[in-house]
This record gives C-alpha cells, structure tokens and sequence, in this order.
C-alpha cells in the first residue's frame, strides 16, 4: 500500500508506521470501548487500525481523495466512516458529545485545526495530537515561556507532552521532530465566551511587541499610554517590567478585571 501512493508534499504527508510508536499515540487517548474517535489525516491507516483495535468507532477525515477512497477497504467489518473533505471545513457538530480526537496533524494547518478544536460548539473531550515538536512545547509552555498561542489553547484545555518522535521515523523525514501534545479540554474555559473578546484584545496588545516589557507595549497595543499602562499593571499586580510571555492565564485574567474597572 504504501508504495503505490508515496506522500505528497504538497498536503504536508509524512507518513509514521513505527508500531510502538502507533501504539503510543492511540495509548495517550486513553480510549474505550465506548469512545468515537475523530482521526484527522489518516493516511495510510497505520494509526487507525489502533483506534479501531481501541474504540466504539472512528470517523476518519482525509483531504487526499485517493487515500479516501482506498482506506474502507482496509477495514472491513470495522465501524469506521471515511470522509473526504478538508478538516478546517468539516462539521464537528455531526460527532457525538465528548467524541475524541487523534492525528498526525500536518504542520502547516497545525494551528487552525487547533484553534477549530477548541473554539468549537462542540469540543472534544481529549485531543491527542502528533506535531511539530517546537510547536508541541509552544502549546504546553509554562509562564516564562508563553505565547498567544498557548494562552489561546489553554484557556479551553489543559496542555500536557507525551512521547517524542525523531524525524528519521517517518517517511520521508521532515526538517523537525515532532512530538505528541495531549489537550484535555476544560468543562469550563478560564475566560467565558463574553469575555473573551476584551481579553484577547489585552493579550494581543501585551504580545505585540514581545521583546518590550509590558509596560510599552500594553501602551501601545491598547492605546492608553505608559502611565496608564504602568497604572493598569501596579493594580493587577504585575511588575510593568515584566514581558508578556512571563504571564500567567491568572495575571491576563487579573488585567482583564483591572481593564474593566477603569
């Protein structure tokens, strides 16, 4: 099978047949026999045939119309449905409440199908997801270390790494390792949707100029100078000398409230 369609680099495929390694990845959904898994970018099956070992059932979504076409057949008599469609476009209101997901995500639309999975109607209750190993600990990063992007994913979830996967084990190998995140999300996100407009609009101005201290560029970002922006972080508690990615989703919260109050 896998010679007959070779990966195409233009849909980012690398395709990943370590067994231990499938295994792993499958292992980390904690799956039952009463789960419907979401695998995202199938490919040639070798993950799935793990999932189906696993769970009730899986819904495979595969872009490549090929691969679509050619994975039922690897799976007779399995409850598995295959979709041809690309991922950003499929509904996820179609799956059943705390159905889960599992991919091997390609790297360029690894943050959009992120930000698709937590901001949905209809979330998953775990996401278990192979990606680029820089992008991996972005998503898990601590404070000292945040992002837009991990504030953004972990105010729907907890963020935690699992196993990492040198290059050379898949075909062909990319520029980067990758390793595995696991999103756990929350029952309740940290910021409710009401508030999540002004504090995204903070959190952008706080990261729109990274190397400066948060007092320029909260300044800057939110246009209230640097006497409001020092006033705004003495009263939240911050010292107006740190830098947003030294920011807890606790001290964002803290400026929100403070913004508010002005």
């Amino acid at each position: 099978m896998a010679s007959s369609h070779g990966p195409k680099k233009s849909l980012g495929q690398h395709w990943l047949k370590d067994p231990e390694i499938l295994a792993d990845i499958a292992e980390a959904a904690e799956l039952t026999g009463d789960d419907v898994v979401l695998e995202i970018g199938p490919g040639l099956g070798t993950l799935t045939s793990r999932l189906l070992a696993r769970a009730n059932s899986v819904t495979a979504v595969e872009f490549d119309a090929d691969l679509a076409r050619k994975l039922p057949g690897q799976f007779p008599g399995k409850k598995l449905t295959v979709v041809n469609q690309d991922i950003l476009q499929f509904d996820l209101n179609q799956l059943p409440k705390n159905y889960k997901v599992v991919a091997n995500v390609p790297y360029y639309i690894t943050s959009k199908i992120v930000e698709k999975l937590m901001t949905a109607e209809n979330k998953p209750s775990i996401a278990v997801l192979l990606v680029q190993k820089e992008v991996a600990e972005r998503i898990a990063a601590e404070a000292g270390n945040m992002s837009i992007l991990s504030v953004s994913v972990q105010i729907f979830a907890e963020a935690e790494l699992d196993i990492e996967v040198p290059r050379q084990f898949f075909t062909p190998p990319p520029k980067v390792d990758s390793q595995v995140v696991v999103l756990r999300t929350r029952d309740n996100p940290l910021i409710t949707p009401e508030d999540q407009r002004d504090f995204f609009r903070i959190v952008k101005a706080g990261f729109s100029a990274k190397r400066k201290k948060l007092r320029s560029s909260l300044s800057g970002g939110l246009g209230i100078g640097k006497d409001g922006a020092e006033e705004l972080l003495k009263n939240a508690g911050i010292s107006p000398d740190a830098r947003a990615e030294d920011l807890a989703i606790e001290d964002w919260r803290r400026l929100l409230k403070e913004w508010r109050a002005r």
